[in-house]
């Protein structure tokens, strides 16, 4: 078993995280799901708490444990973290260092494991050169990126952003959970 962060962001594919939370709770892995308060406004984190059975982190300070700071107890508890989708939003607070949520924050505090970024936006705000940038600085930390495919997206524009296929996703997570820590 091994322990998987599940950050889900505010855009339309967060229903497709889910699946990616019921198939990794399936195959008998510990899902920690952490939603941004965007994600809330298109799914629920009761979805996600009944496919995981564990806890789900809306908030940085919803509870105050003394014996265990949350953010770090769970950075340092995971084997890999997945955030999917991932908006233009959240790869630029990444990028620039902030950590103003309990995702960021999570994210910020993990060494040595990989991170996957599931990008998933309208194609103007995907090739847009400051996300484009983002990605690259990213990439160039370690980040792995599962790139979005070209589909007709929510808002009725046909091209890239779509989040990628599951199966890719999967098949992502499942090649680096083999491979281990990065060093």
């Amino acid at each position: 078993m091994k322990n998987i962060i599940l950050g889900v962001s505010g855009s339309i594919a967060a229903y497709k995280a889910a699946d990616l939370a019921n198939t990794f709770t399936k195959e008998g892995h510990a899902v920690h799901v952490i939603m941004t308060a965007s994600a809330q406004q298109f799914i629920t984190p009761i979805t996600f708490q009944t496919l995981t059975k564990n806890k789900v982190y809306t908030e940085m300070f919803d509870e105050i444990i003394y014996e265990d700071v949350r953010h770090i107890s769970l950075a340092q508890k995971v084997d890999i973290a997945l955030i999917a989708p991932a908006t233009a939003n959240i790869i630029g607070k990444l990028a620039a260092g902030i950590a103003d949520d309990m995702l960021t924050t999570v994210i910020m505090a993990i060494q040595k494991k990989p991170i996957v970024i599931c990008p998933a936006m309208n194609t103007a705000m995907y090739e847009n050169p400051v996300t484009q940038d983002n990605i690259k600085k990213l990439s160039g930390y370690g980040y792995q990126f599962v790139e979005p495919r070209e589909a007709r997206l929510a808002c009725g524009d046909l091209g890239k952003g779509a989040l990628a296929n599951l199966d890719a996703i999967i098949a992502a997570v499942h090649r680096l959970l083999e491979q281990g820590a990065i060093v």
